[in-house]
């Protein structure tokens, strides 16, 4: 895929990663801008980078600046995300939009996934997709399509848990989209490990999975393929007492008549609340996990020539 140069940017030692077919892992940005609390945010996006750089992969965090798709960020451009006013939430329906606005914002899983493909960086590690939204079959993310025509290994604990889990789950098969259990039989219920939802195979190494992805592309399927990792089990919150918390939170953005973009943040802020903060570390815990599970595909993917 080739893209004006103009509009994107790739950060040089990303670029050189890249260019070496040395392990590179891409990062999602909307988690910093819009998923956290600040400084949390700040201290986690650094955290992960650090958690990459320390498993010899080159961190790749996505974001928009100034209407330019910029794939690696400095120390100073991750502040500016962090803590500047006004971030956008960008998913892939506002690049063009963001581009010529010349805005700045945090890039969604589709987003990301978009970017990344672009730069030819192979795995992405992030927190929960998107998925179909509860009471709502026809309030679809974006993440779900974008998955279905992006070929990257992408890392994560399931949808996230506010949304319809089974419907989100039957979307992702009916998209052609394979799900990878990495040692469990479960479909993540992001911060629960539970959700009663099967994947479609077990995986029990990186190492596997890798062989899964060069067939994926050996056999030119454009999917990507869904790695899900349940959250670590000391920091996971019960699924009985998940669900109560859940559809309090919905009942409350219903009779406050929140939609669209600000329904997720705010569903996502209203559980941590009313979990007393478990869901939320959860939330970083399962991040970080996800991380360090993706630096190890990456770098066993590395291993092996590029299959255009």
């Amino acid at each position: 895929m080739m893209i004006d140069k103009s509009l994107f940017h790739i950060n040089s030692e990303v670029e050189d990663a890249i260019t070496k077919n040395a392990p590179v892992l891409a990062l999602e940005s909307a988690v910093i801008t819009h998923g956290l609390p600040r400084p949390m945010n700040w201290e986690l996006a650094r955290e992960l980078e650090s958690i990459a750089r320390s498993q010899d992969v080159m961190p790749a965090t996505i974001a928009f600046l100034h209407g330019q798709i910029q794939v690696g960020l400095d120390e100073g451009q991750l502040h500016t995300l962090a803590f500047e006013e006004g971030m956008r939430k960008i998913s892939r329906r506002d690049l063009a939009i963001a581009s010529s606005s010349r805005v700045s914002g945090g890039t969604t899983v589709a987003a990301t996934l978009f970017a990344a493909h672009a730069a030819g960086i192979q795995v992405f590690a992030t927190g929960g997709i998107g998925g179909v939204h509860r009471d709502a079959i026809f309030d679809m993310s974006a993440d779900l399509p974008e998955l279905a025509r992006t070929p990257l290994i992408v890392v994560c604990s399931g949808a996230k848990a506010i949304l319809d889990l089974p419907a989100t789950r039957e979307t992702l098969e009916t998209m052609g989209i394979p799900v990878i259990g990495f040692r469990t039989d479960e479909f993540p219920a992001f911060y629960s490990p539970s959700s009663g939802l099967p994947v479609d195979y077990r995986a029990e190494s990186v190492e596997e999975i890798t062989e899964i992805f060069v067939a994926h592309r050996r056999l030119k399927l454009d999917s990507a393929i869904l790695v899900v990792n349940p959250p670590p089990s000391e920091f996971a919150v019960p699924g009985d007492q998940l669900e109560h918390v859940i559809q309090d939170a919905v009942r409350e953005s219903m009779e406050l008549n929140i939609r669209g973009a600000a329904l997720t943040p705010f569903l996502l802020r209203r559980v941590s609340e009313l979990t007393g903060g478990e869901s939320l570390q959860a939330n970083l815990e399962l991040l970080k996990q996800n991380v360090k599970i993706a630096c190890q595909i990456t770098v066993c993917l590395a291993k092996i020539p590029r299959i255009q």
